[in-house]
């Protein structure tokens, strides 16, 4: 089971106005630099939603299951989970058949422990599939990102615009960005 976003807008966390103001960069410069900082600001929020294991733009995600959990709880690699959007099952012929509400929600901890619950009265997949549909993520209707990790995207965008062309590096961050994520890290046992 592979989560799989379904809506392409994403709202990135650090605005390019607000990431040009931080670089001090010229505002006569006719945005040479807007592509390169954009491109900055995607990248530095993957590395750090990675490195928390959090999903910081919000989002909805399809799920596709062939049997149900037999300890009715399903752990999700999203983090925080927000809600259910939607609940079904899928016949051979592509029909999605909506569950009614509650048979599938969200379980008590979405940000340390993201799942869903399955009621035990859910109907039996018999060669059927279940549709599940969750939005996730901070922003939006999710918690709001921590600000330690608002920071750490600024302050990779910061480091990888000043030392752009050096060369490879190892692909961590460097020690005080990574002091800022650790502490908002989800952990996994």
């Amino acid at each position: 089971m592979t989560p799989i976003r379904v809506d392409a807008a994403i709202v990135e966390p650090v605005t390019l106005a607000e990431m040009r103001v931080y670089l001090r960069l010229d505002p006569d410069d006719g945005g040479a630099e807007n592509a390169l900082v954009e491109s900055l600001i995607a990248s530095a929020r993957a590395q750090v939603e990675l490195a928390a294991g959090r999903i910081l733009v919000p989002g909805r995600y399809r799920l596709m299951l062939t049997a149900w959990p037999r300890d009715g709880r399903l752990p999700l690699p999203l983090s925080p989970v927000v809600a259910v959007a939607r609940a079904g099952l899928v016949d051979g012929a592509g029909l999605v058949i909506d569950l009614a509400p509650g048979l599938v929600r969200v379980g008590a901890d979405p940000i340390e422990a993201p799942g869903l619950i399955i009621d035990p009265t859910v109907p039996a997949l018999n060669e059927r599939a279940a549709l599940i549909e969750v939005d996730a993520g901070h922003g939006g209707a999710g918690p709001p990102i921590p600000p330690g990790l608002v920071q750490a995207i600024r302050l990779l965008v910061a480091h990888a615009f000043e030392h752009r062309g050096d060369g490879p590096g190892d692909g961590s961050p460097p020690p005080a960005i990574a002091a800022l994520i650790d502490p908002l890290r989800r952990l996994r046992l």
